[in-house]
């Protein structure tokens, strides 16, 4: 660990579970067994507010992959897991999920530190989303079932059907969300009697790493759950085309989804794609406008806009624009920039250099592009990789900036003058992930919920995210569902048994 990672520590007082687990040599999670890289070789984890090195994470091969798919397909085929019985899994999965919470500070000090972000969005809604999810999916163990059917065709007959689990399932997790998006895919799965191999993003493998642990402590049996930490070029290349997965679930960019997706098909394998977003929002003539500039900023600099549905396009209609903008800009203004252990923050920095750059390019791009710029739109110097939240007025459909995904604090906004122009503005994008409508009219916003292209829809809020409710999106946002009970198809088989009697 660099000096300057140490110091950071030191000044915001981590707990010691954090500082004994980042002492430790890293190692992947595989068949019930800690192991190095088949290769030995290692990539850095890098702490986004200082740019200091935090330890090493093995690199994995796809060796290393063909030995974590081959435990959970032995485990899947001959071991107990999908033979316990449904409560028992129901009672490891709360097991699990008890651990986690009683784990919440170091896990939650592990994602600031890891990914950069605040330490208190953390664990008031990464770590307590994870324990939510875990116990939601815990519960709908004892709860799976067929049906019986009565044929009309000649003869005497018993017919029913079965639901089976659909057996190994690949989890391709991004780096924004590491420990919540991994229970969103994994809940689900370990609940229906799946096994899973999870490849956590290279940039934020600490606190899935953690999470093996806690796997083991719970005494879920060796190779239910194998954690393979490695490049997506190579390790997650290998899942999408790998004979031994059943099932793939990515969280991701669409461009990489895309691959993903395709390679995937040509093994026919079954496949959920969370793929990126571009957000809409709508601000009514009616709407609350302080509250609603409030509940925009926090919609899209939450986690410094680096959400997949970020409401990151804000059409406010004309008559209430200038005085909505204003709201937002003195609202705006009072967000703390800092790092992610202070527990004032919540501007934190980009996950990294890389992504730094493509934020500050793409605000570039809108000044060049001929958007206002209103507030923000610089980097911040010295260490970190800090930008301002940034918000653009009177822009155009046409701009980068409004059809692409820059995926950091960027706020794109236009005046609209009726509903019809409004809604056109909105589902003028290739992404169809989340939108958002902010008005006390009710009845103006049922009217327009099912005219809105988006998978998700929230009023007067952003991003309210349950694990009842299911998630995901249309278009080029991607296809499948994560939480909810309708994420549970997904990951079983249906059976049709046919019984002739006498």
């Amino acid at each position: 660990m660099d000096t300057v990672v140490q110091q950071y520590l030191e000044r915001y007082g981590v707990s010691e579970a954090t500082r004994r687990f980042l002492a430790k040599p890293q190692k992947m999670f595989i068949g019930g067994r800690w192991l190095e890289s088949g290769d030995g070789q290692f990539f850095d984890s890098v702490e986004p507010s200082t740019e200091g090195v935090i330890t090493r994470i093995p690199a994995g091969t796809v060796d290393d992959l063909d030995h974590a798919v081959a435990a959970a397909r032995a485990q899947f085929d001959g071991g107990q897991w999908r033979r316990l019985k449904p409560l028992e899994r129901e009672r490891l999965l709360h097991r699990l999920a008890d651990l986690i919470e009683a784990n919440a500070i170091e896990l939650a000090e592990l994602e600031a530190i890891d990914m950069g972000k605040s330490v208190a969005s953390a664990r008031d809604v990464d770590i307590q989303g994870t324990v939510d999810t875990f116990r939601y999916f815990a519960g709908w163990a004892s709860k799976l079932h067929g049906r019986t059917v009565e044929p009309s065709l000649p003869g005497n007959y018993l017919a029913y059907t079965r639901k089976e689990p659909i057996g190994v399932v690949g989890a391709i997790v991004p780096w924004n969300f590491p420990l919540q998006t991994m229970a969103w895919k994994l809940a689900a799965a370990l609940a229906v009697g799946c096994t899973t191999v999870v490849k956590p993003a290279e940039l934020t493998s600490l606190s899935t790493l953690r999470f093996a642990e806690l796997v083991q402590e719970a005494g879920i049996p060796d190779g239910v759950v194998n954690i393979v930490t490695g490049r997506g070029s190579v390790v997650g290349a290998a899942m999408a085309t790998h004979p031994g997965i059943d099932k793939l679930t990515f969280t991701g960019s669409t461009p990489v989804g895309r691959n993903v997706g395709r390679a995937a098909l040509d093994s026919i394998k079954r496949v959920t794609l969370e793929l990126g977003g571009k957000s809409p929002v709508l601000v009514l003539d009616d709407a609350d406008l302080a509250a609603a500039a409030r509940a925009v900023a926090n919609g899209v600099f939450f986690n410094s806009g680096q959400v997949c549905d970020a409401g990151t396009r804000a059409y406010v209609h004309r008559s209430v624009y200038d005085a909505f903008l204003d709201e937002l800009i003195a609202y705006t203004a009072t967000l703390k920039i800092a790092p992610g252990l202070d527990p004032d923050c919540f501007i934190s920095p980009l996950v990294s250099a890389l992504q730094k750059d493509r934020v500050v390019s793409y605000i570039d791009t809108g000044r060049r592009e001929g958007a206002e710029l209103v507030h923000g739109g610089h980097a911040l110097q010295g260490p970190g990789y800090y930008v301002e939240p940034t918000i653009f007025a009177h822009c155009r459909n046409d701009m980068n900036i409004v059809r692409e995904e820059i995926f950091g604090p960027v706020l794109v906004t236009a005046p609209f003058d009726d509903i019809d122009d409004a809604l056109a503005q909105a589902n003028d994008s290739p992404f169809g992930l989340a939108a958002a409508i902010y008005s006390n009219d009710l009845g103006r916003v049922h009217g327009l919920i099912p005219r809105l292209h988006a998978g998700s829809v929230y009023v007067n809020a952003h991003s309210t995210i349950d694990p009842a409710m299911p998630f995901g999106g249309f278009k080029e946002s991607g296809f499948g569902k994560d939480l909810g009970p309708e994420q549970l198809d997904h990951l079983m088989e249906t059976k049709a048994v046919w019984i002739t009697l006498p």
